[in-house]
């Protein structure tokens, strides 16, 4: 047995009041009288992964699909659980309860482990550090259970199977878990089925069971399906230590003052160095940066700006606080000036030339952090690609901060994705710029990643029955895209070719080239059943306009009426 004291702290509904507290800092907080659960994608459908008390109520419970629980509860509100947002506020919250012993780790998906040896008379005692624990809590918005053992695995079966706030003593353990049933030694599920199947329903009665019979059955098998082993580490027969995490150490920058001042600016220089030396130091760069200001009449205000990637020069980051100190109110004046560095990354040590020389040119990324620390984020976007045969999908806009993060992302998508999986049907007339590819060693297929234009992504060719050493078509794509494209009349020789003439914003245009056709088809996996296939056409007119046409559907293809054309795109 062990002499050491652990807390266990099991949140049952984290991450729904994680959503509801989400919502209400919104603006938008959802009724305690309407069952809400949050959804997670199963194999055969959402299956439910949290849910609220008005969702308990009504018979609603974790696990279950969501078309099973519709009937039960037809005005069910339905939201997709965050569980990557649920995992790192989590761990946020084992570093934020270190303020009441410096060992604490994260315990599955909804606990805390504590380890406080030697801590508990710091707040009064155990039962005084349980109530403390659990009232800061719930001004957390938290709802906790909790328990105090000398070990992991009883601290854990008595915070979720025990009573209200239980303490169990030194040489306590095996009478009060005696009582609890066997899913508080932490097993999976299969392992509990097959001791219920056995008679074997609680703590007491698998541990009056000789050890030689559970060491037969169950001495092969891991950890989590091993009743003995999980039941020495709830008795202190097997050491389970906590290993904690180290948090990472904070960046900071402070500036005492002797007297107090109404400019932080003069100060903000010396601060900007001071923190990018401590972070050269360790080799990371900052993503965000915060700038308090304690008044000497107890007020703070703060100032945050951000960066599209990890930064530590010092000269780029003061000046992301151009007139932004305008909107601290000095009142009687500061007296502690703080600069502390968030979103602390790794970041390499890059040589733009042999001479060793600092690149003196103004990067993207540094251009991106200026206009968005002056316009807002939302003013200022960029495009990025998406996986997507239609041409309108193919590209969006999203906020230059984050662009390139989603550009990483979509680098590592091509290169894991071989070309010859990208196939889009075109014409074999089509002329159009080339590709070569050099045959592999191994004689495996060519693969390429990289390939831009000016506007929009080309469409590429199928790659898949192309001999090695050929060359693949790069499809063309116009220099600007409509927004949606424009209906237009046409009048045409053979049903299936290109119009010969037609009326675009009133205007007739007669055709006298035409490239294509090129047939993109619908994307089955998001478009509506039904959607009609596209023919794509580059054609050029009487006053050499270059515009991007296509027909909609085909003639008696069961989809509709007649084919339907439109204008997409312009070419130089």
């Amino acid at each position: 047995m062990t002499g050491g004291r652990i807390v266990s702290v099991c949140l049952p509904h984290f991450a729904m009041e994680r959503w509801q507290r989400a919502m209400e800092r919104s603006g938008n907080p959802a009724p305690d009288d309407v069952a809400a659960v949050l959804a997670t994608d199963g194999p055969h459908g959402p299956v439910i992964h949290a849910t609220n008390r008005a969702a308990r109520l009504a018979g609603v419970t974790e696990g279950a699909r969501v078309v099973d629980v519709k009937p039960l509860c037809p005005d069910l509100r339905v939201e997709y659980a965050d569980i990557a947002g649920d995992r790192a506020a989590l761990d946020q919250l084992v570093l934020w309860m270190r303020r009441w012993c410096p060992w604490t780790v994260a315990d599955g998906a909804n606990g805390v482990i504590l380890d406080v040896t030697g801590a508990a008379h710091l707040f009064g005692g155990e039962a005084a550090l349980v109530v403390d624990i659990e009232a800061q809590l719930s001004l957390l918005g938290l709802t906790a259970q909790l328990a105090i053992a000398p070990t992991w695995g009883a601290a854990w079966g008595l915070a979720r199977f025990g009573s209200v706030r239980a303490i169990c003593g030194k040489g306590e353990v095996a009478q009060a878990m005696a009582p609890l049933p066997v899913s508080a030694l932490r097993l999976d599920d299969d392992t509990l089925l097959l001791l219920r199947r056995l008679g074997l329903k609680t703590i007491g009665s698998l541990a009056k069971i000789p050890r030689l019979s559970l060491t037969r059955r169950f001495s092969r098998v891991a950890l989590p399906s091993n009743p003995l082993m999980r039941l020495d580490q709830a008795m202190g027969k097997l050491a389970e230590p906590v290993s904690s995490v180290a948090a990472l150490p904070p960046f900071r920058a402070i500036a005492r003052l002797a007297e107090p001042i109404q400019d932080p600016t003069p100060y903000l220089p010396g601060l900007c160095e001071d923190l990018c030396e401590q972070l050269s130091a360790k080799g990371m760069g900052c993503r965000r940066l915060g700038l308090t200001v304690y008044r000497s009449d107890g007020e703070v205000s703060v100032v945050e700006v951000a960066t599209s990637s990890p930064s530590r020069d010092a000269g780029h980051l003061h000046r992301l606080f151009d007139d932004k100190l305008e909107q601290i109110n000095p009142g009687f004046g500061f007296d502690l000036i703080t600069l502390q560095a968030g979103g602390v990354e790794p970041v390499a040590e890059l040589q733009a030339g042999l001479e060793g020389d600092a690149n003196e040119d103004l990067h993207l990324s540094q251009l991106v952090d200026r206009l968005t620390a002056r316009f807002g984020a939302r003013s200022v976007t960029q495009p990025v690609l998406r996986d997507s045969h239609m041409p309108e999908r193919a590209e969006d806009w999203a906020q230059a901060l984050h662009r390139n993060r989603d550009m990483q992302q979509v680098t590592m998508r091509k290169q894991a994705k071989p070309l010859a999986k990208i196939a889009s049907v075109g014409a074999q007339n089509e002329q159009a710029a080339v590709l070569h590819f050099p045959q592999a060693q191994d004689g495996s297929p060519p693969q390429v990643s990289g390939l831009t234009t000016a506007s929009m992504p080309p469409a590429r060719a199928d790659v898949s029955t192309v001999p090695p050493g050929s060359a693949v078509p790069v499809k063309e794509r116009p220099i600007r895209l409509l927004d949606r494209p424009e209906e237009i009349r046409v009048l045409y020789a053979v049903p299936e070719g290109p119009p010969v003439q037609f009326t675009w914003r009133r205007q007739t245009h007669k055709m006298t080239r035409y490239q294509g056709p090129e047939r993109i088809a619908p994307e089955w996996w998001q478009d509506a059943p039904g959607t009609r296939l596209r023919d794509y056409y580059k054609i050029e007119d009487q006053a050499g306009r270059r515009l991007w046409l296509y027909r909609e559907g085909l003639h008696e293809d069961g989809r509709g009426g007649d084919p339907r054309w439109f204008v997409h795109g312009m070419f130089a």
